[in-house]
């Protein structure tokens, strides 16, 4: 049997991040073989993970990460606030975000090996659930890139750089002046964090979602007792207050509360000293359409 040491119970500490006694326990349980204690760790790691995986995580944290014309933006859940406020939660996320730029989906992300580590990011997670002691989730990605133009970012309720609770990616096409057109994606990055827009332009709006708006709108005019060609104007009316509702082009700019986007982007088109486009944006909100246990 290999001699316990503080020094070889440090190292494990440091290799799997489990704490004192755990690692301790670990080699006395495998007889001071350092291999053998890691991998005894890693199992119970991923026990007490199991345990845990059917408590609902809603909380965490949203990072985007941006390189010039890519970006990538990654939620990772866990089941309380407090964890957000984790050094070792927040370099993780930080980490993952900066892999999800160079991963073609949520899977491949996490079979990409962590920075430095002889772990995947999924291995990664496992450990953390063991040694924080909560559920945690690497929910989804996104990733958007253009060719000529920029990808501008924005964090709403940050925590640290690039870490918080709402993220946004918005690419522009664009030859002109790349230092404005930054800072123009900047400010539409805040639109959107504040305004939510389903879709890019009202013909990107789902039409399925359109139909209903619609079904909705003529069955509210029908019953107010318009003539029928008064009900008519009534459902387009509605249908345009819609698509200034969901479509970002159409919606009123929330800095100066009066001009259209599609405007602002005319307008910073002279200031820029080319045609700017949009093409496209994501706003990734943390826990949204996850189902939170009551109180």
């Amino acid at each position: 049997m290999a001699e316990i040491t503080a020094d070889l119970i440090k190292r494990l500490r440091e290799n799997t991040g489990a704490g004192m006694m755990d690692c301790k326990k670990a080699l006395s349980e495998m007889k001071g073989e350092f291999d053998d204690a890691v991998d005894w760790l890693r199992k119970k790691g991923l026990a007490a993970a199991q345990k845990k995986a059917g408590r609902v995580a809603a909380e965490g944290l949203v990072a985007v990460v941006v390189d010039g014309s890519h970006g990538a933006v990654v939620e990772v859940n866990s089941e309380t606030d407090f964890v957000a406020r984790n050094d070792k939660f927040q370099g993780f996320v930080a980490a993952v975000a900066k892999l999800a730029a160079q991963s073609k989906d949520l899977q491949d992300l996490t079979a990409k090996p962590m920075p430095g580590e002889g772990k995947t990011v999924a291995d990664r997670l496992t450990d953390l659930v063991a040694t924080i002691g909560e559920n945690m989730s690497l929910r989804r990605m996104a990733t958007l890139s253009t060719g000529t133009g920029v990808v501008a970012s924005y964090v709403h309720g940050a925590l640290a750089p690039g870490l918080g609770k709402i993220g946004v990616l918005v690419a522009l096409e664009s030859t002109g002046n790349k230092e404005k057109l930054a800072a123009l994606g900047k400010q539409l990055a805040m639109h959107v964090a504040a305004a939510n827009p389903q879709a890019l332009s009202i013909e990107a709006v789902d039409p399925a979602a359109v139909e209903r708006e619609r079904a909705v709108l003529t069955d509210k005019a029908k019953a107010s007792g318009r003539p029928e060609a008064v009900i008519g104007k009534m459902v387009e009316g509605g249908l345009r207050k819609f698509f200034e509702d969901v479509a970002l082009l159409e919606q009123t700019y929330v800095i100066d509360n009066e001009s259209k986007i599609k405007d602002v982007i005319a307008k910073a088109a002279k200031e820029v000293g080319a045609p700017v486009k949009v093409a496209g944006f994501v706003r990734m909100a943390l826990g949204e359409g996850i189902e939170r246990a009551k109180e």
